[in-house]
């Protein structure tokens, strides 16, 4: 008996036979289970900023480069874990972070008219690679140096908006 990926066939037949299921058929299952929470979970993160944002309309106080930033880091972690074939369960947090993170992007570069030439080419820059990236078309050694980077990338995405918060008054 399985549905979204999850077996839960052992868990249902010891429990048919009043017993508890063991250890090696109830950590899978649990692990799957708080997973798909995990990714639920994941879909509403960052939709009150957004919904904040456009209420307001305004994006004072926000660091462009630090939501750039972000967006680069979740577009690595997911190419990795599409890459190495891991189960939806595992990577899926990282979807929907990252089209969130897109849709704060466009609403930040939306209210921040006029939007500068370096930052049109970073976003260009970003659309011509990432679909490269997210395709596991590049060679392992670099793929495999991105991620390993992605943790110094999110760190470095903090930095602009904490330098943003100390000098906006």
């Amino acid at each position: 008996m399985e549905f979204i990926g999850i077996d839960f066939g052992c868990a249902v037949g010891s429990l048919r036979h009043g017993k508890i299921p063991d250890k090696d058929c109830l950590l899978p299952l649990i692990s799957k289970l708080l997973g798909y929470c995990i990714v639920a979970a994941s879909t509403t993160v960052k939709l009150p900023q957004i919904l904040k944002i456009l209420k307001n309309s305004s994006v004072r106080g926000l660091s462009v480069v630090a939501f750039e930033l972000e967006v680069v880091g979740y577009t690595i972690a997911l190419a990795y874990c599409l890459h190495k074939g891991l189960p939806f369960s595992a990577y899926g947090e990282l979807a929907f972070l990252l089209i969130q993170a897109l849709i704060l992007v466009a609403i930040i570069y939306y209210y921040s008219q006029p939007v500068g030439t370096i930052t049109w080419i970073r976003a260009l820059l970003y659309c011509a690679v990432a679909p490269t990236i997210l395709a596991g078309q590049i060679n392992p050694v670099l793929f495999e140096a991105l991620y390993a980077s992605q943790h110094a990338i999110f760190l470095f995405a903090r930095i602009p908006q904490i330098w943003k918060n100390f000098s906006v008054s």
